[in-house]
């Protein structure tokens, strides 16, 4: 049966059923900041965002693991529908026709909580730009990113909902589905320098009202650890993300089931050109034929060798964060994640894929990028504020 790809009908009700789920972190946290000034609940709401965004990441990862991407063929509800219990009749028979198939009731569940899930965090963000812009209204403020930041992120978030919508409807298109899994790290990082700045303003309105003296701005890095070069190791992991992502949405994972070496082979046989034609179906060469096996191994080894340069990256910069005292607390944060990503990698090759650790490593990636972007924020403000506290 043929099913329209963009059905609009249910976007009311989705969209309502989002601002239902935004209700509950912002009572929580209305709750829990009674009698806060406003700046102090705006930074509480923003870390909490913060994690249920990375949450919404571990889930996303989740529904691309259990093949459930397209558990609802069209977008943005099922069949037309708000939820799979009224599109149950279509969902059961597409599942009767093929159950093995793209659309089952189980995945079609799991693909709406994962859009109602988006939709939540998409309702929070909003809060988040509202609050921002009434906070400032009125003020002469130098804190522009106050306004601007959430602004922007509330953007990006829209253009997130762009992506989530062309990979059902372009049948879980590599490339977008890939850019997709970024936009969410992108996500994370905007999301983690509004904490961050949150933090320190908030520290410094609090130092103000008691009239406590200026803490002086935490010492900058040593050479070794400059801006500079958390930054290029921020470029080299995101690298690292997209290739991760590639291989991801290519299921190119179990190309090679040991370790160190790839099918018996230090160098097996490989076809790059192929394996990275980008603008091309799932499955296929841009030229409409089968991806060969070949093509899956260049995915899966370019991978391998550039998480290689990357973890030796990382490591080394955790090192070198844990000999300046004022940093320790990321550089113990670096270690453990780079650590996970270690073992969660290994463990995706040569114990065949499991969910968990697929899952874990896909999470390990974005808590990597936000603790490097909560690092070079941080440098720039005071060392009363290097936490992403307030929830």
């Amino acid at each position: 049966m043929s099913v329209p790809l963009y059905n609009l009908s249910p976007l009311l009700a989705i969209m309502a059923l989002g601002a239902l789920l935004a209700i509950v972190p912002v009572l929580w946290v209305l709750k829990r900041q009674r009698g806060a000034e406003p700046g102090a609940r705006l930074q509480a709401l923003t870390v909490l965002t913060l994690f249920l965004t990375m949450d919404l990441v571990l889930f996303g990862a989740f529904t691309r693991l259990t093949d459930s991407g397209l558990g609802c063929p069209d977008w943005p509800g099922c069949y037309g529908e708000a939820s799979p219990l009224a599109a149950h009749a279509h969902i059961s028979a597409a599942q009767t026709d093929l159950p093995s198939g793209p659309v089952t009731v189980s995945k079609a569940w799991v693909e709406m909580v994962h859009r109602y899930l988006a939709t939540g965090v998409g309702a929070l963000i909003t809060v988040l730009m509202v609050a921002s812009w009434l906070r400032f209204k009125g003020r002469k403020t130098t804190h522009t990113l106050g306004r601007w930041l959430p602004t922007l992120t509330f953007a990006w978030v829209c253009v997130q909902g762009a992506f989530g919508a062309l990979t059902v409807t372009m049948k879980l298109f590599p490339a977008i589905v890939s850019l997709h899994l970024l936009g969410a790290y992108l996500l994370l990082a905007l999301l983690t320098v509004q904490a961050v700045r949150g933090g320190a303003a908030g520290a410094q309105m609090r130092q103000s009202a008691v009239l406590q003296p200026k803490v002086r701005p935490l010492r900058a890095p040593s050479p070794q650890v400059s801006t500079f070069w958390i930054g290029a190791a921020l470029g080299l992991l995101v690298l690292q993300a997209a290739s991760g992502a590639w291989v991801s949405t290519n299921y190119a994972v179990l190309a090679c089931s040991e370790f160190p070496l790839c099918q018996g082979q230090w160098w097996p046989v490989m076809d790059f050109a192929r394996g990275f034609e980008l603008w091309r179906p799932l499955g296929e060469s841009a030229d409409g034929t089968v991806l060969s096996f070949p093509a899956l191994t260049a995915i899966h080894v370019a991978h391998r060798l550039l998480a290689m340069l990357t973890l030796c990256v990382l490591g080394l910069l955790a090192w070198r964060l844990y000999h300046a005292p004022a940093r320790r607390t990321q550089a113990r944060w670096l270690g453990a994640l780079v650590l996970l990503q270690l073992a969660t990698g290994l463990s995706n090759v040569v114990l065949g894929w499991p969910m968990a650790a697929a899952i874990l490593h896909t999470g390990g990636a974005a808590a990597l990028v936000a603790v490097l972007v909560w690092l070079l924020v941080s440098i720039r403000v005071p060392s009363h504020s290097i936490g992403l506290s307030g929830a």
